[in-house]
């Protein structure tokens, strides 16, 4: 069944690089391209963040090789990446560069894909589920709710050199915005609370961290805007982890599906109506 689902999908060609994005960890989030993909690949090129249980569905012949980055290890230098993609559809290979989440939500996919234009190089973008939105899914967190929020906003906690984006005009985010979701925050969550409530945000405002999204080593810690950085260093929760801000972090324990699935009892909408309207 799977193979008649393959067969109408276009085939990775030699001297092709696909950019794929494996999801948020969960195997079964891998979308079928991806999975075509991994199927038949002569080498696949792959990040930190992919699930090791994803890999299992290379060829068998297939050459996996690492190129991981982590904040404050070492790690292959982003041009030198690009350039081995460069270097292997020259050569031949039929070449997938696996991401974590998906390649073109700060994965860096738009800088490997523009050096393959520079060079040439056939490419196809195979979009993954991002963290900032399945990997809170399976935390039982909505990114927007339609009793909650109306828009939802998505950053990076860090910059090209490891800094919170002096960019990011937290004013108007944090005025704007109801719901705030932060990619790699763990390292400046004290700068960027800070940020948020100078701009006018709640201390008290719900947040939640999830790490290890939908892998079996998924943890999520509840906490407050003014409290996320004593919570975070008291919790001892590893990155990489998702950041959400704002109020459909009370849905968490109504729609909390995976602890369900484990035997906890989930809660009643904590946002009822109550005479056509909405009350927390």
């Amino acid at each position: 069944m799977i193979e008649s689902a393959f067969s109408h999908l276009p085939a990775l060609e030699p001297g092709n690089v696909w950019l794929v994005g494996a999801g948020p960890g969960d195997p079964g989030l891998l979308t079928l391209l991806a999975a075509k993909a991994m199927a038949e690949a002569d080498l696949i090129i792959h990040d930190a963040l992919v699930n090791e249980e994803c890999l299992m569905l290379a060829r068998p012949d297939a050459v996996l090789e690492y190129a991981g980055k982590r904040g404050g290890k070492p790690s292959a230098n982003q041009r030198d990446i690009s350039l081995r993609l460069v270097e292997l559809a020259r050569s031949g290979k039929r070449v997938l560069r696996l991401k974590g989440g998906d390649p073109f939500v700060f994965g860096r996919g738009g800088e490997e894909a523009l050096t393959l234009v520079e060079h040439n190089i056939p490419f196809r973008i195979v979009p993954g589920i991002t963290a900032g939105i399945g990997g809170l899914a399976y935390a039982g967190i909505p990114v927007t709710h339609r009793e909650i929020n109306h828009a939802v906003t998505f950053l990076t906690g860090h910059d090209s050199s490891g800094i919170v984006p002096d960019a990011i005009n937290w004013e108007a985010i944090g005025r704007g915005s109801p719901v705030i979701v932060i990619y790699m925050a763990m390292k400046h969550i004290a700068q960027i609370s800070a940020n948020l409530i100078a701009a006018g945000r709640n201390p008290s405002e719900p947040v939640a961290f999830v790490s290890n999204a939908a892998t079996i080593g998924q943890q999520v810690l509840e906490t407050t805007l003014g409290e996320a950085p004593a919570a975070v260093a008291a919790s001892g929760l590893e990155p990489p982890a998702i950041v959400v801000v704002g109020e459909v972090v009370r849905l968490r324990p109504s729609l909390d599906w995976l602890g369900a699935l484990a035997g906890r009892r989930l809660q009643p909408d904590p946002f009822r109506r109550t005479g056509g309207k909405v009350t927390a």
